[in-house]
């Protein structure tokens, strides 16, 4: 069943898939004879990745030419291009709301019976259903990263300490480092979205992403079944620094690459940057052991992007052929390597050490789904993370999360 979308948007779409089809299906062909194909994506840091796979796609296909178009602010820039009827061949983003939203206006093609989905880890697949509501599948996924517990190997060696399995080893290694006057954890709360990592690990694995789909239908509340999410996000907070929300992002990654906190809460995008700090850092990364039953413990691991073709290219034979060959396990392998991803394509796997810990998760589908990934974009989630944190008013904080959900549902 779909969930509906805003019905400003609704509109503004409408008006525009009726533009298409009172016009003429025009060729994108240019006068060289080569099919034009649009690849849009949102992530900047793979634009160098995909200019040389593109290259490569180029080189070997005579009669088509991909050009990748990597603006700032992509998704906002891709809902503008949506509404003026402006869609790109290709579309490459994240699966999250915007991507929900999207999909249920019938911008995307169908491609429940494609061929380009025989590869794909069936549990990927899944997640875009459980996210759009829809028994239609309008994208492919492609790569995935995962959210968890950096720690530094050299650190935990130091003190003796082993990799807690549960939530009350987590706490009990956070309180003996800190009893030692080290830093257990290295907070960057000053960027408000670093906030909603904790959430995510905890929200999903302790609510379940089952949560929003009954949230969709107003059977539950978060003030029902938030608390002990709330709780635990307040309880790391005694495990930080002295200046949780002075620091941001990028002062969290040089700290932790120079050695100055044992653990990082965060997503493995973030291995980069700190390795552009110090090379050498020993990196190790473990599922956040959100309770202490580790058979219920799951990896939030999430889709970084995906593929969807518009439903009105009149290339889609091309486009489908240049998906295709960035799905090849040669590509997608380069892909996932430059980016430290992982990939959603079966069979090719993710051998950088720091995260190898995570890797039975994945291929034993122990995984789950990033809980924001399910928050309308207008709840405006991590800033209400954020005021929380600094506040600590649980009632408050589950009230204005259930609050401004409702404000957003009564829009729709």
């Amino acid at each position: 069943m779909r969930t509906s979308i805003t019905k400003a948007l609704r509109a503004l779409l409408l008006c525009g898939i009726m533009a298409v089809l009172l016009s003429s299906c025009t060729s994108k062909d240019s006068a060289n004879g080569k099919v034009q194909i649009e690849f849009f994506q949102n992530k900047p840091e793979a634009k160098a990745t995909f200019d040389e796979l593109i290259q490569t796609f180029n080189a070997a296909h005579a009669d088509i030419q991909v050009t990748q178009v990597n603006p700032p602010d992509a998704e906002t820039v891709l809902k503008t291009r949506v509404v003026k009827n402006d869609i790109p061949d290709i579309m490459a983003m994240g699966a999250t709301d915007t991507y929900s939203t999207l999909a249920q206006s019938d911008i995307f093609t169908d491609l429940t019976d494609s061929s380009l989905l025989e590869t794909i880890d069936p549990n990927y697949i899944q997640m875009l259903k459980d996210l759009t509501g829809m028994d239609e599948v309008t994208g492919i996924p492609y790569a995935t990263n995962a959210n968890g517990i950096m720690y530094n190997k050299t650190l935990f060696d130091e003190m003796g300490l082993d990799v807690p399995k549960t939530w009350d080893e987590l706490i009990a290694t956070a309180q003996q480092i800190k009893d030692a006057g080290k830093i257990p954890f290295y907070f960057t709360y000053k960027d408000d979205w670093q906030t909603s990592l904790p959430f995510n690990a905890l929200g999903s694995n302790l609510a379940g992403i089952d949560f929003y789909q009954q949230r969709r239908d107003n059977q539950v509340t978060f003030k029902e079944k938030y608390r002990e999410v709330a709780e635990k996000q307040l309880e790391l907070m005694k495990y930080g620094h002295s200046d949780n929300f002075g620091k941001a992002y990028s002062d969290g990654n040089r700290a932790f690459a120079n050695g100055e906190a044992f653990m990082y809460i965060q997503g493995t995008w973030a291995i980069p940057e700190i390795r552009k700090a110090n090379p050498n850092v020993d990196i190790g990364f473990f599922p956040f052991p959100t309770g202490n039953d580790t058979s219920q413990i799951k990896l939030v691991n999430g889709i970084d992007s995906l593929f969807t073709i518009a439903a009105d290219t009149p290339n889609r034979t091309q486009a489908e052929e240049f998906i295709a060959f960035l799905l090849e396990p040669e590509n997608i392998g380069r892909y996932i390597d430059e980016q430290t991803l992982f990939s959603a394509v079966e069979g090719v796997k993710q051998d950088d050490p720091a995260v190898q810990e995570l890797m039975p998760y994945i291929e034993q589908g122990k995984v789950i789904d990033f809980a924001d990934h399910y928050i309308p974009a207008a709840v405006q989630l991590n800033s209400i993370v954020q005021s929380f944190l600094q506040n600590q008013n649980i009632d408050n904080y589950l009230d204005t999360l259930d609050k401004e959900w409702d404000k957003v549902a009564n829009r729709r």
